[in-house]
């Protein structure tokens, strides 16, 4: 899921081990279900002030129409004018083949100055990506990792419990882990076996964060450089 503003965007889903993202061709400004306030305009005043108008585009692969009108149903609930500009989930995002579904399309990007959404893949994943990959592997949750304001990754700490039988699964040929370490076997990306392998070692070397993963239990900071590459910056007190 993303969602875009008109200072930036926020990557709410932390790009790891299963998550799913996807575009269709079809918009929304109302859900029939939801009751959702998608007024038209870009700017309202509120206690005499002009502000912004906050957008929210929602994409995802495989999600639940039950899930779908609950995460609506949240921000309907929200106090600020909520936009919904793009809602690509469940049908919308779904193609079937030998009676098989398949997402649409697996990944998007997002331009924050223009708000364009377009398809895309993602050879590199990003800084720590194995760290990241074994928060969400243990059952780390959905989290933010990107400030929009500071342009910066911000990736930790984390903590975590040993994997459960990690030389039991690390044994295991591609069949198995794909078998039972995906929520959607037939769907998976070519890398998914490749990954989740890479993160298992990761985790048996490291069965629980320690201080060599995040030094003063400080958070590990990233921000592009001049060549549009991520560099890893003091984090702030180190």
């Amino acid at each position: 899921m993303l969602a875009a503003t008109g200072e930036g965007s926020v990557d709410t889903g932390d790009p790891g081990v299963g998550t799913r993202a996807g575009l269709a061709t079809a918009t929304h400004d109302k859900p029939a279900q939801s009751g959702f306030r998608a007024r038209a305009g870009l700017w309202r005043k509120r206690g005499g002030t002009e502000r912004a108008r906050p957008r929210l585009d929602l994409l995802s692969g495989f999600l639940t129409s039950t899930l779908k009108l609950f995460i609506v149903g949240e921000f309907d609930r929200q106090e600020d004018d909520i936009h919904l500009v793009t809602l690509c989930v469940t049908e919308l995002n779904d193609r079937e083949e030998n009676e098989k579904h398949f997402p649409i399309i697996y990944g998007i990007a997002v331009n924050i100055k223009t708000a364009e959404i377009y398809r895309a893949s993602f050879p590199d994943r990003g800084p720590e990506e194995e760290l990241r990959a074994a928060r969400a592997l243990t059952g780390g949750p959905m989290i933010s990792i990107y400030d929009a304001k500071t342009e910066q990754l911000r990736i930790g700490p984390y903590s975590w419990m040993p994997f459960p039988h990690v030389d039991f699964w690390l044994q295991q040929d591609d069949k198995q882990i794909l078998e039972n370490l995906s929520t959607s076997p037939l769907a998976e990306p070519p890398h998914f076996v490749e990954h989740i392998r890479s993160t298992l070692m990761f985790l048996k070397k490291h069965p629980s964060p320690t201080n060599a993963l995040f030094p003063g239990n400080k958070a590990l900071l990233y921000k592009k450089n001049e060549d549009g590459l991520w560099e890893k910056i003091p984090s702030p007190g180190s």
